[in-house]
C-alpha cells in the first residue's frame, strides 16, 4: 500500500479529491493498522486471518457481508469475524475516510486468557457487522492512532488490550467471565515494583508482558491495580515519566531531538506531538522560554 502527498493524518474531513492511503504492519506481532480516504476505490470481495475492526470517521461506506447490504456511516464500528469474506466501495460520491486495525486471532486469546485465567475459553465471534457504539469507536481509533504513531510497546500492548476488552464486552455472542471493575485496595507490593521499574527504565522499550514479570502478576491484574493506585495505566504513566525527563533535558539547553531521543521518544516529532498534547506548546517553545528568560 502507498502513503500519497495528501495528510493521512487529519481527523476533522478531506482536504482535497486525492484518495490516501496512512499504513503501519508491527513486524514483531500480527496487528495492521490503516487510515485511508477512498472515493473511488472498490474492494473486491476479500477476507482476513485476523479480526478487523474499524471505524468510519467521515462519509458512508457499504459493503456485502453474510449475504446482506451494510452500511457504516461516521461514528459506526465494523467488526469482521477471521475468514469472513466482504466488499466494499464508497456510498457515497464524496468518499469516506476510516481507521481500521486488523488483530491476529493468537493475540485476541492472548488478552482474553490473560484476563479469565483459567476461565478462559473459546474465542469470540462478532454478530454484527456493523455496530453503533462510541465507546467501542473511540477504543478502534485510539489503538489504530497508537499503532500508525509507533508509540512504545508497553502503551501499544495497553491499547490492544482495552480494544479487545470492549469489542468483545460490547460486541461479540460471549464474553469470558471477568471481574472487570478494580477493587479499591492499599497499593500491593506488585505494582510498586512496577512502578519502580517504570522510574529505573524511562526511555527503554519493553512490552506489557516484561513489567508484568516484575511485578509478579498478571498483564490484566496489573494494569487493574497500577490505574487504581496511580490513576495512570502503565503506558500512560510511561510517557509522562518521559516528557518530564524531556523537560528536565530541554532546561538543561538540549535540542528537541537530542530530548526525545534520551527520554525514550521515538523521534522529536513523537516527542513534539505528546508535548502539545499536554502542556500545550512545543518543546521548541519551552526552551526558548528558559533562554529568554536568562537574557
Amino acid at each position: 500500500m502507498r502513503e500519497s502527498a495528501a495528510s493521512p493524518g487529519q481527523t476533522g474531513g478531506v482536504r482535497d479529491e486525492l484518495e490516501w492511503i496512512h499504513y503501519r504492519r508491527r513486524p514483531d506481532t500480527s496487528l495492521e493498522a490503516m487510515h485511508a480516504f477512498f472515493r473511488d476505490h472498490t474492494y473486491e470481495r476479500h477476507s482476513h486471518d485476523a479480526y478487523s475492526f474499524g471505524v468510519t470517521e467521515t462519509g458512508a461506506q457499504t459493503f456485502r457481508c453474510r449475504g446482506a447490504a451494510r452500511t457504516s456511516a461516521a461514528g459506526m464500528v465494523m467488526a469482521f469475524n477471521p475468514d469472513e469474506t466482504h466488499d466494499g466501495h464508497s456510498a457515497i460520491a464524496e468518499g469516506f475516510t476510516y481507521r481500521i486495525v486488523h488483530i491476529g486471532p493468537e493475540v485476541v486469546a492472548e488478552v482474553l486468557a490473560d484476563a479469565a485465567g483459567d476461565a478462559a475459553g473459546a474465542l469470540p465471534l462478532f454478530a454484527e457487522p456493523v455496530l453503533h457504539d462510541p465507546l467501542l469507536a473511540r477504543a478502534v481509533s485510539d489503538l489504530n492512532r497508537t499503532l500508525l504513531d509507533e508509540e512504545s510497546a508497553l502503551t501499544r500492548d495497553e491499547a490492544v488490550r482495552r480494544t479487545v476488552y470492549a469489542m468483545v464486552r460490547r460486541g461479540s455472542l460471549h464474553a469470558p467471565p471477568i471481574d472487570w471493575e478494580p477493587a479499591v485496595r492499599p497499593v500491593p507490593a506488585g505494582v510498586r515494583a512496577a512502578r519502580d521499574y517504570l522510574h529505573a527504565h524511562v526511555a527503554d522499550d519493553f512490552s506489557a508482558q516484561r513489567l508484568a514479570e516484575v511485578s509478579g502478576c498478571s498483564r490484566f491484574a496489573l494494569s487493574r491495580a497500577f490505574t487504581a493506585a496511580h490513576g495512570l495505566a502503565p503506558g500512560a504513566y510511561q510517557r509522562q515519566l518521559r516528557l518530564r525527563e524531556a523537560r528536565r533535558l530541554l532546561g538543561l539547553g538540549a535540542g528537541a531531538a537530542e530530548a526525545a531521543a534520551r527520554s525514550g521518544f521515538a523521534d522529536q516529532a513523537h516527542l513534539t506531538r505528546w508535548f502539545r498534547r499536554c502542556y500545550g506548546i512545543t518543546p521548541g517553545a519551552f526552551r526558548a522560554g528558559r533562554l529568554s528568560a536568562r537574557r
